[in-house]
């Protein structure tokens, strides 16, 4: 075992993990020695598939628009689940970032007069998206990745894979890690921690998320006894491509694309006439879903054998679509062999995004069984709930929350007072190493009978099944008692390679290992939730109920297994109202 000791350790290299590394390196000056660490190479985060936009009110009053406007969005949005003190902090923040952004030298796409150009999303009263073509997050990240290797006090771990976090009761450690390419363990010890690592989407077999996105940190955090919130809320994003699953974003509907059923309808008129294809995500999911069980999808064996509704992007022209979408074009062609300039495409939703995560308060201080803020630990991005997306995000919130609290975690830690951590200094330092080297190779030496891979797929169709998009008691209660046999069938899985250099197997059975405890934490939080709000659709409770249920949930790993709780949503300025587009 190599320990390594930091002022810093943040895992994760998306745009949370790389925005907090490049501000805290800012504001301590570059004093400060910064660890980032991530499972892949750092530039294959998954923050790179970001395609549409981040929102951002750029222009005060063109178009009537205002930072108050796009926070009353947001709130109306997350169905009055967000916390309403969060929402303004990142519509007064989101501006700036842009534009540090723009001066760290993401290409923009701009209008004829220069200015920063902006496309509709769902939800939002105006245009206020800025873009990069269809690759936004790709050319965000790089960006951050060319700026953060001028910082000689940051260093990047590239293809490490956390298996610990390593605490003293409700003070952070450091983070166990191995070194995938060599097998070798290494501990990261500092006095302050920033979890970054995204969302927990890819537990569901039809998703837009990348293999990896199997939520680690939250994970981690919920082994180490650190409350979750809101974990019942999945964002299905309504236009994944068939049968891939491959995310066509939000910005076609943006840029005009019609969604249209079997019988050629523009049928979102029936849910959301004022929007009509730019109503918040969790309307059109259901209104696809509801289009399908009512007869009307597509069936085309040429995309597989289920049913879908077209997006049709025709209309909007091929110079258009190649300038503001060209990458939506090219992985139709090569995907499915379909030119959504001459055809439209076959869409269903696939989850997507994770409104819940680990429960952090509005700076992003994560918070511990007492309701007290763990001493030097912050999450940040998709990973951490502040909770500024309620029961549903809208499109193009996401990188701006990314980036900002990406951005005030980082400036918290590098401020901080502290003593940097040594090695073997405490007995809680040395048990937590020692419990952390057993466990990983408890995990390693594994020779049970049962294949980690058929856990995993029985997992994927588990969730794809019975907590969709529409949910049922019924078919909760089958999926809560199914995870638990998957989980007592984990107990006596086996890592067949035993080898040291790029052991995949066992990175595999972490990853599966932080998805089932986790998948099981989302239905027990859902079965609880007797209420439709946003992305939660229960089908014997059509309606929201802001009697009982206007509060978030937080889950516990406990003692005796799962144990919720509930706090109150912030609201400062809306009061709930009935949720028309």
């Amino acid at each position: 075992m190599e320990i390594l000791n930091y002022d810093m350790v943040i895992l994760g290299s998306g745009l949370a993990g790389m925005r907090a590394a490049l501000e805290a390196s800012i504001v301590s000056k570059d004093k400060a020695r910064i660890a980032v660490i991530s499972k892949l190479h750092a530039m294959r985060s998954h923050s790179v598939s970001a395609e549409g936009g981040i929102s951002g009110v750029l222009y005060e009053g063109k178009n009537n628009d205002s930072s108050k406007l796009h926070a009353y969005d947001t709130v109306k949005g997350s169905d009055f689940l967000s916390d309403q003190d969060a929402v303004e902090y990142l519509v007064s923040h989101a501006p700036d970032e842009i534009r540090m952004f723009d001066h760290l030298g993401v290409p923009w796409n701009r209008n004829d007069d220069r200015n920063i150009q902006l496309r509709a999303f769902g939800g939002m009263s105006v245009p206020r998206t800025a873009f990069a073509a269809d690759k936004t997050g790709f050319f965000m990240m790089s960006a951050l990745y060319d700026n953060l290797l001028s910082h000689k006090n940051i260093d990047i771990f590239h293809e490490h894979v956390a298996t610990k976090l390593l605490m003293d009761k409700n003070k952070f450690l450091g983070i166990y890690t191995f070194d995938l390419a060599s097998g070798d363990e290494r501990a990261f010890m500092a006095p302050n921690g920033i979890i970054a690592t995204g969302g927990f989407a890819r537990m569901y077999k039809f998703t837009t998320t990348a293999y990896s996105s199997t939520g680690d940190g939250i994970a981690l955090a919920y082994d180490a006894g650190l409350p979750l919130k809101n974990m019942e809320f999945i964002q299905f994003h309504p236009t994944a491509l068939v049968p891939s699953g491959i995310l066509i974003t939000e910005a076609a509907r943006g840029e005009g694309a019609y969604l249209l059923n079997s019988k050629g309808e523009r049928f979102m008129k029936r849910y959301a006439a004022s929007k009509m294809e730019l109503a918040p995500r969790d309307i059109i999911s259901r209104a696809i879903m509801t289009e399908l069980e009512e007869g009307r999808g597509v069936k085309d064996k040429r995309f597989g054998k289920d049913e879908f509704v077209w997006l049709d992007l025709r209309h909007i022209g091929e110079a258009r679509i190649d300038q503001n979408l060209p990458m939506i074009r090219e992985i139709a062609i090569k995907m499915i062999n379909v030119d959504c300039v001459k055809e439209p495409l076959p869409i269903r939703p696939a989850s997507h995004f994770t409104m819940g995560g680990i429960h952090t308060n509005i700076r992003g201080e994560v918070v511990g069984r007492d309701g007290k803020n763990t001493e030097g630990l912050w999450a940040a991005g998709e990973c951490g709930c502040v909770s500024v997306h309620g029961a549903n995000r809208l499109g193009s919130n996401s990188l701006s929350q990314c980036v900002i609290w990406g951005g005030m975690t980082g400036a918290a830690a590098a401020k901080r007072k502290y003593t940097k951590a040594g090695v073997g200094q405490s007995p809680a330092q040395r048990k937590a190493l020692q419990d952390a080297s057993s466990e990983l190779n408890r995990i390693m030496e594994a020779k049970g009978s049962e294949n980690p891979y058929s856990i995993r797929e029985a997992l994927w169709q588990e969730m794809n099944d019975h907590v969709y998009v529409y949910r049922r008691e019924k078919e909760l209660v089958e999926a809560k008692k199914r995870l638990m046999e998957l989980a007592k069938r984990f107990k006596n899985v086996s890592v067949d390679d035993k080898g040291k250099t790029y052991n995949t197997n066992l990175r595999d059975v972490i990853e599966i290992k932080h998805m089932l405890a986790l998948a099981q934490v989302v239905v027990e939080c859902a079965l609880a939730r007797t209420e439709t709000r946003g992305a939660h659709a229960m089908r014997e409770y059509p309606k929201r109920d802001d009697k009982h249920w206007l509060k978030h949930t937080i889950a516990m790993n406990g003692s005796k297994g799962i144990q919720l709780s509930y706090i109150p949503v912030k609201i400062t300025r809306w009061q709930p109202e009935e949720r028309k587009y």
